[in-house]
């Protein structure tokens, strides 16, 4: 029986059913994130091995050994910051890349794309024989990594009824979190097999980009995609059969309506500079810049080196890391569960607090107990891993799910690929910052990191008060008369917007 799905009480009400094939839609789809989570994890724990840094990083491993070796600083190297770096710094690039696929071939062919690159450059890093062959198949990883992010949480949120678009656009955050899980767990098992564990690791991520690619042949296009390239009657079937309902006419006009929008806009880039564009444009950008200074892939990058530092051995600190994976990958459950309840403002408000309160005990902490030498004791490293472990959960009910979901849903059709565009670079950019310049700051600040982090998470609690709005159960197209036009402070960019049209229509 079909549910009608309304995004508020006075909108159309689109009638849909979840229906198996969406949700087949959404896992396969949602491999692109494991991918991406696989790639995080991994990255730490292959830095952390022996055998890896004495064949591309000896220096590294020489400092290591060292009896009196400085706890904050025996990491700190910039080609081994690059191994991590690179692939953030040409998904970056590939984002922009990706969007004009996006728009001009689709949604499907993209998480193809992506596929691809990932196949190669997994072949290239995990058969590395000199350092300039695993920066290139680092480098092509993140291509691959920008179209899967380009293109997956669009089509997430091209696919999904209104009232469910929150839980299913999560869905690929939490296989982001189950490729870090997974990526620790290959990390942990793996530490051990000598010379060539590092190998295995890398050239796990094969597994998941197989999947995606023949999974992606399964999988429809979605209706947007197919009525923006004129392609209405196939457009037509994909809804109803998404929707699982016949009666699909008053969704597919106002697709149709928002497809003939999108395609008066010769320069989807020239109209995000517009005012109308302005609010979602900025708040696409900082959820991204404070996604990445909230600290966590400084943590999930480096867990096991961050345990390490603290005093546990190497096969304890991955063991720890797999710990964190499992609650990331529980605690993004509890996001799916309550974004369409509780609403997007309410997590990220929530979690603020959450978070901050942790990174200020683990702080303290280390302020306090560990000097550059030596570690800490056994009560203090465990209060530690407790307070990294809480910290992960509030991240992954809040900052990194919705990272990803208000971007994809806020953007107008006719700037939906280049904004969402814009955000993947600005999160890839900003994930490139952090990965190159975390073990310098640890060396530099030390403790002190955790306090830097914490100021951020202060400054985006307060920038989640004041602007950003609630998005719960509203269409994509309705965004800008349910969500903008109400808002006290972006109304004005849409009375802007408004004036500016009507001035033109005198003219």
């Amino acid at each position: 029986m079909a549910v009608v799905v309304s995004s508020s009480g006075d909108a159309p009400a689109f009638k849909a059913k979840m229906t198996v094939y969406v949700f087949v839609c959404v896992v396969i789809a949602a491999f692109g994130g494991l991918i991406f989570g696989y790639d995080i994890g991994i990255s730490g724990g292959v830095t952390a091995m022996d055998d890896f840094l004495k064949k591309f990083f000896p220096s590294v491993w020489e400092r290591k050994q060292h009896v009196h070796e400085n706890n904050y600083c025996k990491y700190d190297n910039q080609f081994l910051q690059l191994f991590t770096s690179s692939l953030y710094l040409a998904a970056l690039v590939a984002s922009f890349i990706a969007s004009a696929v996006c728009s001009k071939l689709g949604r499907k062919p993209t998480m193809q794309f992506a596929s691809v690159f990932f196949l190669i450059g997994v072949g290239l890093t995990a058969g590395a024989v000199n350092i300039v062959m695993l920066i290139i198949g680092r480098i092509l990883l993140g291509f691959g990594v920008g179209f899967g992010n380009q293109a997956v949480p669009l089509f997430l949120s091209e696919i999904a009824p209104a009232q469910l678009r929150g839980g299913l656009n999560i869905v690929f955050q939490l296989m982001v979190t189950i490729g870090i899980f997974i990526a620790n767990l290959v990390n942990y098992f793996t530490a051990t097999v000598h010379p060539h564990g590092w190998r295995i690791a890398l050239g796990g991520a094969a597994v998941p980009a197989v999947i995606l690619l023949f999974g992606s042949l399964i999988i429809c296009e979605t209706p947007t995609s197919l009525i923006e390239r004129n392609k209405n009657e196939e457009g037509k079937q994909a809804l109803r059969k998404i929707r699982g309902v016949e009666d699909i006419d008053e969704e597919y006009e106002s697709i149709v309506h928002a497809c003939d929008i999108a395609s008066q806009v010769k320069d989807p880039y020239r109209k995000l500079l517009k005012p109308a564009s302005r609010p979602p444009f900025i708040i696409g950008m900082l959820l991204q810049l404070f996604q990445q200074f909230t600290g966590i892939n400084a943590i999930m990058f480096y867990a096991p080196v961050l345990f390490q530092t603290v005093g546990f051995g190497s096969d304890a600190a991955l063991l720890s890391a797999v710990i964190t994976g499992v609650i990331n990958v529980l605690s993004t459950f509890v996001g799916i569960y309550l974004v369409d309840r509780t609403g997007r403002r309410f997590l990220l408000l929530q979690s603020s607090v959450h978070m901050l309160i942790c990174q200020l005990i683990i702080g303290i902490i280390l302020a306090k107990d560990l000097g550059t030498t030596g570690t800490l004791a056994k009560p203090q490293a465990l209060v530690v891993v407790i307070f990294v472990c809480v910290y992960v959960m509030g991240f992954a009910w809040s900052w990194g799910p919705l990272g990803w979901l208000i971007p994809s849903e806020t953007f107008p059709l006719e700037t939906r690929s280049a904004g969402f565009a814009v955000a993947v670079s600005c999160n890839m950019f900003f994930t490139f910052v952090i990965a190159q310049a975390f073990l310098s700051m640890l060396c530099g600040m030390r403790s002190g990191i955790f306090f830097f982090f914490s100021a951020w998470i202060i400054v985006m609690g307060l920038f989640a008060m004041f602007f950003i709005p609630e998005t719960k159960g509203i269409a994509i197209d309705e965004m800008r008369e349910k969500v903008w036009k109400p808002h006290w402070f972006w109304k004005r960019y849409m009375l802007a917007e408004d004036d500016h049209q009507d001035e033109e229509k005198r003219t």
